[in-house]
């Protein structure tokens, strides 16, 4: 059974089972992974390297958040610069390619022209099993650049072509979503203190 899997008839009541999930969904996240994660994002930031996101939906919108976060806020205070280019945010190229090509090749065909060496790749997926998803991944794996994958329900595909998956065990989108908004506030902020003179990070806010 999935959540919710019964009415509700107050928002009080499914805001509390609504949060109840969300805590668990976080606290199935691997942390070992995380490491693995901040680790590779902290490589590319101090290479100079660009980190790659995609996502579809809600997952595009959290793709596009991630450049946000990690291009301004990493930076603030550190001698980080990070470069980060969502592939969901393209709307003219992926129109174009979606129509002349196919959807399923929306992202791939960007990391194909785009991504090198010392890149790396972030999918955002519920499912981790969208086609485009799926062959941005291994687009990315053939170009011999990391994969860092963010899924919930059973993982799907894309869990297991990445190098690091960060996976809510969670079955409703809104909280996997929550959740993989969570992970990537989370490595932002801690680069970014990480990388931050230990005197400057009480003056600041995060």
């Amino acid at each position: 059974m999935t959540f919710p899997d019964t009415k509700f008839n107050d928002a009080g009541s499914y805001a509390n089972a609504y949060y109840a999930k969300f805590l668990e969904a976080t606290a199935s996240v691997d942390t070992d992974m995380l490491d693995r994660a901040a680790s590779i994002l902290t490589k590319i930031y101090s290479a100079g390297g660009t980190v790659y996101t995609c996502g579809n939906g809600g997952s595009a919108a959290i793709a596009n958040h991630f450049v946000c976060d990690h291009c301004k806020l990493v930076q603030t205070d550190t001698e980080l610069t990070p470069r980060i280019v969502s592939l969901s945010s393209k709307i003219e190229l992926i129109t174009a390619i979606g129509n002349d090509i196919s959807y399923d090749e929306i992202f791939a065909y960007q990391i194909r022209s785009m991504a090198k060496p010392g890149d790396a790749l972030i999918t955002i997926s519920s499912s981790g099993d969208s086609e485009n998803i799926v062959r941005a991944a291994l687009c990315a794996k053939e170009k011999g650049i990391p994969v860092i994958s963010l899924t919930g329900f059973s993982g799907g595909r894309s869990s297991e072509i990445a190098d690091v998956n960060l996976h809510a065990i969670a079955d409703n989108y809104g909280v996997i979503e929550d959740v993989h908004q969570s992970i990537l506030h989370l490595l932002a902020q801690f680069i970014r203190q990480n990388h931050m003179d230990e005197e400057v990070i009480k003056q600041r806010k995060f």
